[in-house]
């Protein structure tokens, strides 16, 4: 056994996912207020087209986390093949770069510059399936490493020397040599091992389980090229990268079951799943009240231009939390899955296993999203202004989310007893809406928008401050399990002095 602490490992990645939410405000904020809405656009569509380019990553990554996770030392493995994969990402990524910019009338030149992330990339990801096999905690401080150094690059590259996009994209590209320092260092010991040939060969052979999901996810992501192919509306992804941004505050929650996964692959028990899910209602319920309460100052803080689109926040902030909830679902079913601990399992026996049911759903899901919405866009295009059209993807998107999380509850809860302690959950919801709800009358009343940066963000951040600390101070008071797990970090922070 590993000795993997699951709620001590969640914690770390919570905590620098809420550290993170700050450090990307700030480095969306440089990024926002540089770029001009046409160019914040592009930002969003790379992100989409690396997301092309990441996809045969998973092949060995996945498996990767699965045998060191049991004992099995495969991590030079996965860093060499990952380093040679990346040289075929960098073709996916100049085919697709090539095909986009002629169909959105980018510029090509650009697009081709944002490659210098695929390699950094896939190195990042690898790195991070490793440790995440043994010691989760480490990819918090990679991602801690990524997020901290990406804001002084990014005001030396965007700000001083207003490089524009090829400045967010040199500043991404550093901040990712940072992190991948840091996540070797954690690894160094899982990559004094021999090259094995054996694992490799199980990694191209079962190279569909992993590619398989990872399709998946590159059909929803596909929602970017489907909008403006369609719409031909490049600013509208300003708009709705924006909203996004905000939004994802909410998928923080889900980082502290990040030890679960590796929890139940070594053996765990059923246990420490059900007291996590506790946690992710307990943190997400907050976050979701964050994004809401403070969607609007949130957009007038990246730029004024995007203030309008804060009920886009909103629904984007629910379906995050939805989508949070269905990774803590699908890692669980997979974690509890022994299929390839049998290295005489058949093909057959994949198929059957919960590991391609996973995919299956998603699959669904995911192609039953994209076909809804591309028709919707086109039937609606002409009649319907170009911001219609985006609400109309938002609600689509937050629409498809739902059901699919409750098939993925449902199906655990055949393998595995979960009790959702709704008494708690109850609790932290009538605290998150009393205690935001108070903080938004305050803000409404007192909160001036300053469009001077400097002068705005310090006036939110007290706002900020007031619905978090609330919310701690309720909770701390009415929850015993509140109070156990303050009491515990305190304990683990004095002992590491």
């Amino acid at each position: 056994m590993s000795g993997i602490r699951v709620t001590y490992s969640g914690l770390i990645s919570l905590g620098v996912g809420l550290v993170s939410v700050l450090t990307g405000i700030v480095f969306t904020l440089i990024v926002t207020r540089q770029l001009t809405p046409n160019e914040f656009g592009t930002w969003g569509l790379i992100g989409t087209i690396i997301a092309y380019s990441v996809i045969i990553e998973p092949i060995v990554s996945y498996w990767t986390t699965r045998d060191i996770a049991r004992g099995k030392e495969q991590g030079k493995t996965a860093i060499v093949t990952s380093g040679i994969f990346s040289l075929g990402g960098l073709l996916i990524y100049s085919i697709f770069a090539f095909v986009i910019g002629t169909q959105t009338g980018i510029k090509t030149d650009i697009l081709l510059f944002a490659m210098i992330l695929i390699p950094v990339m896939f190195f990042n990801r690898t790195l991070i399936a490793i440790n995440l096999g043994w010691k989760p905690h480490a990819e918090g401080y990679g991602i801690l490493g990524f997020e901290i150094s990406k804001i002084p690059a990014a005001l030396i590259l965007v700000y001083f020397l207003d490089l524009g996009l090829e400045g967010a994209i040199l500043a991404s590209f550093m901040a990712y040599v940072v992190s991948n320092l840091i996540l070797l260092k954690y690894a160094y010991q899982k990559l004094k091992t021999v090259f094995n040939f054996k694992f490799l060969k199980k990694c191209l052979k079962l190279f569909w389980i992993p590619l398989y999901p990872a399709s998946t996810t590159l059909i929803m992501l596909s929602d970017v090229v489907v909008f403006v192919v369609i719409t031909g509306f490049v600013e509208g992804l300003a708009y709705w990268t924006a909203a996004a941004a905000i939004a994802a505050i909410v998928m923080h929650s889900g980082k502290i079951s990040r030890g679960v996964y590796p929890k139940l692959l070594e053996g765990g028990k059923y246990e420490y799943f059900e007291e996590n899910l506790n946690w992710v209602f307990y943190f997400g319920i907050p976050l979701i009240a964050i994004s809401i309460t403070f969607a609007r100052p949130g957009l007038f803080a990246l730029n004024p231009l995007y203030e309008f689109v804060w009920m886009i926040v909103i629904l984007l902030s629910i379906r995050a939390f939805f989508e949070s909830l269905m990774r803590v679902f699908t890692q669980a079913i997979a974690g509890i899955e022994k299929v390839d601990l049998n290295e005489n399992s058949t093909i057959k026996d994949y198929i059957k296993s919960k590991l391609i049911f996973i995919s299956n759903i998603l699959m669904i899901k995911q192609a039953s999203y994209l076909i809804i919405l591309a028709i919707t866009l086109y039937s609606f295009k002409t009649m319907s202004s170009q911001l219609d059209l985006i609400y109309y993807w938002a609600i689509i998107f937050l629409a498809s989310q739902i059901p699919f999380t409750l098939v993925f509850y449902f199906s655990l809860k055949k393998d595995m007893p979960i009790r959702v302690n709704k008494k708690n959950i109850l609790k932290y919801l009538i605290t998150a809406i009393v205690v935001f709800g108070i903080t938004y009358v305050l803000m409404d009343e007192f909160l001036v928008y300053d469009e001077k940066i400097f002068v705005f963000m310090p006036n939110l951040l007290v706002f900020a401050l007031i619905g978090v600390g609330g919310y701690i101070l309720v909770t701390y008071i009415i929850d015993a399990k509140t109070r156990n797990l303050v009491k515990a970090i305190i304990s683990e922070i004095k002992n590491r002095r």
